[in-house]
């Protein structure tokens, strides 16, 4: 597995750390506290700053459309997860059958001052490196605590198939029927990326490596919302048996409105 010294590009964008112009930070982790096996994340090193949404089993946004004993995909994170030479390390493979992913969360008191990591508008950035997978896919988003889906809205970025290209999708209703706006920057995964989420009441501006891909404004969703790294599969195709690599996560850093 790459490291630091191995892969020296992990390294040559530094973690931000400190506020923004009209941004007070909440949330900063670099991975560098200590190693954690795998199945052992977050554990005792990082529980206070890390919490898994989904127990191993449950099934993932594929699986959830599939009949029980036919699933082919799901959450298991003891299978999943690890943390070495600084990077959080989802390890993307099947076994007997059933691709596994994992959906880690960050812990914080935003701007609502709710626990977790629960606030209205936010700016969200990650910097991650994603082998090119067929099948496994990334959709690392802001989800509502109401779970009223998709009324109160959805934000996803980065989220597309590991073999294809990076995209930002927004969710919403439109004359009452479910809609979505997509900004598509047409750069693949495989390399180390940037992504940053500006969630703000006049709309939802993307940037990838520091580059803004737009601003969606229809479905601008104004209630608390907290943020997931969902990675899964099988949406709609799935893996070949034999897939497996791996996603890094290099940083993750998270600010309120100030």
């Amino acid at each position: 597995m790459p490291s630091r010294a191995s892969d020296p590009s992990a390294a040559s964008e530094a973690m931000p750390v400190g506020d923004l112009p009209g941004w007070r930070q909440v949330f900063a982790e670099d991975f560098s506290e200590g190693d954690v096996g795998l199945g052992g994340f977050p554990g005792p090193v990082y529980g206070t700053r890390w919490s898994q949404n989904y127990a191993d089993g449950t099934p993932d946004t594929a699986a959830q459309q599939q009949p029980k004993g036919q699933r082919t995909s799901g959450y298991y994170p003891s299978n999943v997860l690890s943390v070495h030479d600084g990077f959080l390390d989802m390890f993307l493979h099947s076994e007997n059958g059933v691709a596994m992913g994992a959906a880690p969360s960050p812990k914080f008191d935003g701007a609502s001052q709710r626990p977790y990591n629960s606030q209205v508008y936010g700016r969200y950035s990650v910097r991650f490196k994603a082998d090119v997978l067929p099948g496994f896919k990334l959709a690392w988003l802001l989800w509502p605590d109401s779970k009223q889906w998709p009324e109160d809205g959805e934000i996803d970025f980065p989220e597309g198939d590991l073999s294809k290209v990076i995209y930002a999708a927004v969710h919403g209703v439109e004359n009452g029927i479910h809609d979505n706006e997509v900004l598509r920057p047409n750069v693949p995964f495989g390399d180390w990326h940037t992504a940053t989420t500006e969630w703000r009441a006049d709309g939802i501006e993307f940037f990838l490596d520091g580059r803004s891909i737009g601003v969606s404004q229809r479905f601008t969703p104004f209630k608390p919302m907290h943020y997931i790294l969902q990675t899964e599969s099988c949406s709609p195709k799935c893996p070949l048996p034999e897939t497996s690599g791996h996603v890094l996560v290099d940083w993750v850093a998270i600010w309120t409105k100030s």
